[in-house]
């Protein structure tokens, strides 16, 4: 048998072996999304992604001859243990063959280079920020993924936790079956919100009519999400960069922004409908018949993801919730949606966990951040 070699990323071809590597891995699985490779191209060059203005990465290759066997992505987010006060190294990218040797090795990679940069733990699965996909599958292995989500199979977190990584945090997943009417409890509560705090919903059926409202939202969404693991507040260059990449394929049927007097965006929820079989057929290209699927997904399907909610820190306990979500419910029963799959939501954030009480809903996935200390 070949020797087993670590190589680091260095090369555009390198780059290429490093994302293909996890569609060879889940060739032929029918729970898993695969992510589209110009987006992770867009995530992994520095040239691309604005989020390098505070971070370094580098890149690794698990090897067996000219095969590859694994990969993984070291991160420190600078701006993340300042905020924190943390020295951590964040690692992403996982993916390895059922071999505990070949993740040990991949890890080890991650924290020899961690150490020289004064790191004392590492944690992840994690991206560069909250925006890119975060935490490691450990419950609903038979559940198809969201496009928003990360897969893998049930050896990860066994092979995680027989190295001495232990659980940091859970993020739940709700699948929500829609009814047939919004309940009248939660229009009830939306209405009398609405009137209170003099707030309106933005109503528009034009892309072009959001747009200036994404920065607001984004500048909302920065501090509704200020409490939460390992979030750092996204700059203005991040922000642009995230208004061109996802306000060009949003349906503004399946968002809501409630604004108050000053027009300030103080909640908002963004859905889409569901790109997960679509990603599927595409095999994570859009070239040359990939976009048809896509395109098809996005304006017939059944099935929605709720990919992001937000409220201003003064309007969390004024019920401004409710408001969008009854509104998007609303959405989904006009125009056909069935099932909606709910955002990751941290495990102990129980009041956002408690927004479904009224619907008919069940656990769908469970994905967990591990952290480890770093031997010196």
């Amino acid at each position: 048998m070949d020797k087993l070699i670590i190589k680091e990323v260095s090369s555009s071809k390198d780059l290429k072996r490093f994302i293909n590597f996890q569609d060879e891995l889940y060739k032929g699985n029918k729970y898993r999304v695969p992510q589209l490779h110009s987006y992770e191209k867009s995530s992994l060059i520095k040239s691309k992604n604005p989020a390098f203005d505070f971070c370094e990465a580098k890149y690794w290759m698990a090897l067996r001859g000219n095969e590859v066997v694994g990969r993984i992505a070291g991160i420190i987010n600078f701006e993340s243990n300042k905020l924190w006060h943390e020295k951590k190294v964040r690692f992403g990218w996982f993916d390895f063959i059922n071999e505990p040797q070949i993740a040990q090795l991949l890890i080890g990679a991650v924290e020899n280079w961690a150490k020289t940069k004064g790191m004392n733990s590492i944690h992840g699965p994690m991206g560069f920020t909250d925006m890119d996909l975060e935490g490691m599958l450990v419950e609903g292995f038979d559940e198809i993924s969201t496009q928003a989500v990360l897969y893998n199979y049930p050896y990860y977190p066994q092979t995680l936790e027989k190295i001495g990584f232990v659980k940091d945090v859970d993020w739940v997943q709700h699948e929500i079956k829609v009814p047939k009417e919004v309940p009248e409890r939660v229009k009830r509560i939306s209405n009398m919100v609405l009137k209170k705090y003099n707030l309106r919903i933005l109503k528009t059926n034009k892309r072009k009519d959001i747009l200036p409202y994404a920065q607001s939202m984004f500048e909302t969404y920065n501090q509704a999400f200020a409490h939460l693991y390992g979030f750092v507040p996204l700059s203005q260059k991040q922000i642009k960069h995230y208004i061109k990449e996802y306000f060009s394929i949003i349906d503004v049927k399946y968002v809501c922004f409630v604004l108050n007097e000053e027009d300030t965006v103080v909640g908002f929820g963004i859905s889409i409908l569901s790109l997960s079989k679509a990603l599927q057929k595409a095999k994570g290209k859009l070239f040359p018949i990939g976009f048809i699927h896509v395109l098809k997904a996005l304006k017939k399907n059944n099935k929605i993801d709720m990919l992001l909610q937000g409220v201003l820190p003064e309007y969390i306990k004024k019920g401004v919730a409710s408001v969008f979500y009854s509104e998007m419910m609303q959405a989904y029963i006009d125009n056909g949606v069935t099932t909606a799959i709910t955002s990751h939501i941290l495990e102990i954030n129980k009041s956002s966990h408690q927004m479904f009480d009224a619907y008919e809903t069940r656990q769908h996935l469970r994905r967990r951040a591990y952290v480890k200390d770093i031997e010196s």
